[in-house]
């Protein structure tokens, strides 16, 4: 198995990949990519006061972390990740996003 991708935890950081032009829109899960040129892989996750209380909030984030988790796993390039939960993603199991993320990141260039 290999390592597993850092996280961000900056805002600007953040606020960078909202203003790249490559996203990618589905009921669960929104993906923001961003090409680097050096670094390792980085992905952040986020959920708003829409989806519901701090439980259900930190579910979303939980279920996109181990989808994310199990695609990105070892992959190697340079890229920021952003995936915002939507409403639904707190019911859905992370079985069920992986082949959502795993369409959004095949687009974006991030797997092969």
């Amino acid at each position: 198995m290999g390592k597993m991708p850092a996280t961000i935890n900056r805002n600007y950081v953040f606020t960078r990949a909202y203003r790249s032009k490559t996203s990618f829109v589905s009921p669960y899960v929104i993906t923001y990519v961003l090409r680097r040129k050096r670094g390792p892989l980085r992905i952040g996750i986020t959920a708003s006061k829409k989806i519901g209380c701090a439980v259900e909030r930190n579910r979303a984030r939980r279920v996109v972390k181990a989808a994310a988790n199990e695609l990105l796993r070892g992959c190697d390039g340079c890229f920021d990740i952003v995936f915002v939960c939507r409403r639904a993603t707190a019911a859905q199991k992370s079985t069920a996003l992986i082949p959502i993320l795993k369409k959004h990141l095949s687009q974006a260039g991030v797997l092969s």
